[in-house]
């Protein structure tokens, strides 16, 4: 193999690694929600900005509100899932750029004073950052149900505000009975590897 990492981890983070559908009753709880935030946050972004913004919805009222904005489907599931995760970018991420990027602070004003480039560049690396989430979830032990079929103008006005954007909502934790579906075929490395 090319691959420095064992096969164990590649199974874990990557080939036997599925969406999960059902989840015991285990509790996520803060401390290992730190441990895979404090893992992932060293993925690599544009300019070094952080814009995802991870919203954890514990209570049963706020689950309740969550769920309704749900499409039917997820419903059921998010509804039962020990925790379930609103993953959102942030919009006006680059006022931490001077933090986040000491060596070059102006970056904050030189390429993001316009809201509609902060947006796209939010977009983008919010879902880059989202993406290392998942995977932390996966090298906590835990699995991962992201979800996008949901009503993400309702969302954003129950949960969130007009200077983030919703992505997706994750449900996490140990995966339940009948977890998973057949896993979906994949395209190969010749259908997607071009070299110019």
């Amino acid at each position: 193999m090319s691959l420095v990492l064992d096969a164990a981890a590649q199974d874990l983070l990557f080939r036997e690694a599925r969406t999960a559908n059902t989840f015991s009753d285990e509790p996520v709880t803060d401390e290992q929600v730190q441990a895979i935030y404090d893992l992932v946050k060293f993925g690599p972004t544009a300019f070094n900005q952080t814009p995802l913004r991870i919203t954890l919805v514990r209570s049963p009222e706020a689950r309740e509100r969550l769920v309704k904005h749900m499409a039917e489907g997820n419903q059921a599931k998010t509804a039962a899932a020990p925790l379930v995760a609103i993953l959102s970018a942030d919009n006006e991420f680059h006022e931490e750029l001077p933090q986040l990027l000491p060596h070059f602070p102006q970056a904050k004003d030189a390429f993001f004073s316009e809201r509609p480039v902060r947006e796209q560049s939010a977009l983008v690396n919010a879902a880059l950052q989202a993406a290392y989430f998942i995977v932390g979830v996966r090298a906590a032990g835990l699995a991962a149900g992201p979800m996008t079929g949901l009503d993400f103008a309702g969302v954003q006005k129950e949960f969130l505000d007009a200077d983030h954007t919703p992505l997706m909502v994750i449900n996490i934790g140990k995966p339940g009975e009948d977890a998973w579906f057949p896993r979906s075929p994949r395209l190969a490395f010749e259908q997607v590897i071009t070299t110019v």
